[in-house]
């Protein structure tokens, strides 16, 4: 089937109390693994470029094949910019008929986050793309015990409702103790906080940095109001696991390394799909 704007399938997970994983990608067979998995667990999920992998010369021809992978796929997928770093990313994104965008200005003063991220999303809906931005700051996983764990980022639960209605966005990112990256020490999530800015607002929730978190704070989490959940680290960790055991073993050749990526995220994938309640929701 085509891909498809990730809207309909956020809402049916809000209201089905699951959530629908993004997976990260960078390169042609660990993708391959994403499909495989989402194909044998019937279950929906984003596909996404990040910023950088976005910059790289091969983003084009990726995007292409992601597309290509899609209309053989038999469950919905959307194609995504993950923290999209300008408008200009993004209208490059959107072109490139990518199904959604997400910019962030998270670092930016409020007022600036706002004025940028309605200018994304009146582009994403004029092209009929959803749009997702970050309130608050979700730090990386390496400064966690400075930053992270000290509060440090938290989205301001009385600013939800403003920069919702302001900017108009489809999806919001938030940061409760979330972290990317390898988690440098326990992360904690605020979960009071999640639900009090779920009370805010109705629009699907989203949880970057989920690599380390464990199943019962997902599973509280996807209660608590989170649709959307990034995973990116674990897969990398994962596939690079299974190239290393490829490398060692007493037959290896190059079609036993990528076949060994391949296998690492789709066995990642698989994982979060049933953790997270997707399966068989395609």
């Amino acid at each position: 089937m085509p891909l498809v704007p990730f809207g309909g399938e956020l809402e049916k997970a809000k209201k089905g109390s699951y959530a629908v994983p993004l997976f990260n990608v960078f390169e042609m067979k660990g993708c391959e693994g994403v499909f495989e998995a989402v194909e044998h667990k019937r279950a929906p999920v984003i596909v996404a470029l990040n910023s950088v992998a976005f910059e790289e010369q091969s983003s084009h021809a990726f995007a292409a094949f992601v597309r290509s992978m899609a209309e053989r796929a038999s469950v919905p997928v959307s194609l995504m910019l993950d923290h999209g770093t300008s408008f200009e990313q993004c209208i490059s994104a959107i072109a490139l008929g990518f199904t959604d965008v997400m910019y962030d200005g998270s670092m930016l003063p409020l007022e600036e986050n706002i004025a940028n991220t309605r200018l994304v999303v009146r582009a994403a809906h004029a092209r009929g793309i959803g749009a997702e931005a970050e309130l608050g700051h979700v730090g990386m996983g390496s400064d966690y015990g400075t930053f992270g764990s000290k509060k440090g980022g938290f989205t301001d639960p009385t600013a939800v409702e403003r920069f919702v209605a302001e900017t108009g966005v489809d999806f919001l990112a938030v940061a409760i103790g979330n972290a990317h990256g390898v988690y440098q020490g326990e992360p904690h999530l605020d979960m009071n906080l999640l639900r009090e800015i779920r009370k805010k607002v109705d629009i699907p929730l989203v949880l970057h940095g989920g690599s380390g978190l464990s199943e019962e704070q997902f599973k509280t989490a996807i209660q608590a109001g989170i649709s959307k959940v990034n995973i990116a680290t674990d897969l990398l960790l994962r596939a690079g696991d299974q190239v290393k055991q490829a490398i060692h073993s007493s037959r290896e050749s190059y079609f036993d390394i990528i076949a060994a990526l391949r296998a690492g995220v789709r066995e990642g994938c698989e994982y979060y799909l049933d953790v997270f309640g997707a399966t068989r929701k395609a």
